[in-house]
């Protein structure tokens, strides 16, 4: 297959993710974005900024390269997110693609600056402990380079808590809202999804116990290694 239709594919897979996001009622208008990166070409697939999911079509998605300069001349402006993924390919580089969303549950410990704690097991089959929210980004960083500094406090937030970023494909940005990936762009819109459920039942969780506490580690061990791990079960062969 040449590079052509590499990117054609690309653009197809990223048109349709982003078709998703509405239809699992994880967006409104035009709050989120999807992209996909072949590290092979070179090159990243975003959603172009601010056009409705009701009028965008396939042909419209947008090639950037690794750092986010444009390929193609009648392009459209890429979203506005684009730097923020830019980093996170740069630094988690086992990732295939990224779902920006402002989906409400995820939304609302962003804005309760809280990490999603891990309080069952539907929580630990996709993620590995606590889904971490970053710190608040300074005035500075904000009125620097505000996408490409989110991109990088969330680089931080993981290095400094030494989580593995497939272990936990999930952030909350201090404030603003989720970001997700996985090694495919069906898996990072997938991810998005069990995020938003997760943090519903997280917050119902703490309101029917606020003394709630995470689940024990062995509960979350065997859910998650069991789908997860060197000798995963789950599912078919």
């Amino acid at each position: 297959m040449n590079r052509e239709q590499i990117i054609l594919e690309m653009k197809q897979r990223v048109f349709e993710a982003n078709l998703t996001l509405p239809k699992e009622g994880l967006i409104k208008l035009t709050w989120g974005n999807v992209s996909e990166i072949n590290r092979k070409l070179g090159v990243i697939v975003i959603k172009p900024s601010g056009v409705s999911y009701d009028t965008m079509c396939a042909e419209e998605m947008v090639v950037t390269d690794l750092n986010g300069n444009l390929l193609e001349k009648e392009s459209l402006n890429p979203s506005s997110d684009l730097a923020t993924h830019v980093v996170l390919y740069k630094s988690f580089e086992k990732i295939g693609a990224i779902v920006h969303t402002h989906s409400t549950n995820a939304v609302k410990w962003a804005q309760a600056r809280r990490d999603i704690p891990a309080y069952g097991t539907t929580h630990a089959d996709t993620f590995y402990g606590s889904i971490p929210c970053t710190r608040q980004l300074t005035r500075e960083e904000i009125e620097s380079e505000y996408e490409k500094e989110t991109g990088k406090v969330i680089v931080e937030t993981f290095k400094k808590r030494n989580i593995e970023p497939l272990a936990c494909p999930a952030v909350i940005v201090y404030g603003h809202g989720p970001f997700t990936w996985g090694e495919t762009v069906e898996k990072a819109v997938q991810n998005s999804v069990i995020l938003d459920e997760v943090a519903s039942m997280a917050l119902g969780t703490e309101q029917l116990k606020p003394t709630i506490t995470a689940i024990d580690s062995y509960l979350l061990d065997k859910h998650y290694y069991r789908k997860h791990g060197v000798n995963a079960y789950y599912g078919q062969n």
